[in-house]
């Protein structure tokens, strides 16, 4: 790596947590999260925007970190997947996809957990297409995907229960 003097200061609140690191101007976010903070939940997979096993939420939008340099998460607020359970609980959403069984390898669990978390941040009450709509950047070839669907649709109709 290049002496320091070549890095980038950058300063964001990740998981709710705020981070100061330095990262060279080259490197994505993706590269940025796994190597430089040690948050390997998301994962590389194709690394051209194509799988979404990279998958983060940044300032309230869904990105592929590995399209994102990580000197643009300047200031930014990003949640990855290791942000997601809530002192030491699994959201209703990572519960769903235990109990539905939508996933096996695990390796795009990550960007399938955080695609449909931003959509359900967006909207409470999501179709069916609306899921499918949402989760089309996300690919596997383990699960098939009518059990990621039903998870998340479970998980959407589990917090709006909650919520009477």
């Amino acid at each position: 790596m290049p002496a320091t003097s070549s890095r980038v200061r950058v300063q964001s609140t990740i998981n709710g947590d705020d981070h100061d690191f330095l990262v060279e101007p080259r490197q994505s976010l993706l590269e940025t999260l796994r190597d430089v903070l040690n948050l390997t939940g998301a994962k590389e997979g194709c690394n051209d925007g194509n799988c979404g096993a990279c998958s983060v939420i940044m300032d309230g939008r869904l990105v592929n970190a590995c399209l994102v340099l990580g000197v643009e998460a300047q200031g930014a607020t990003i949640t990855t997947v290791e942000g997601l359970a809530q002192n030491g609980n699994l959201i209703p959403l990572q519960q769903a996809f235990l109990e539905n069984a939508a996933l096996q390898c695990g390796i795009c669990t990550p960007g399938f957990l955080i695609s449909a978390k931003a959509l359900l941040d967006k909207e409470s009450n999501p179709t069916e297409q609306r899921v499918r709509f949402w989760l089309s950047g996300n690919l596997c070839r383990c699960t098939g995907y009518d059990k990621i669907i039903r998870a998340v649709m479970d998980a959407a109709e589990r917090a709006r229960e909650a919520k009477t």
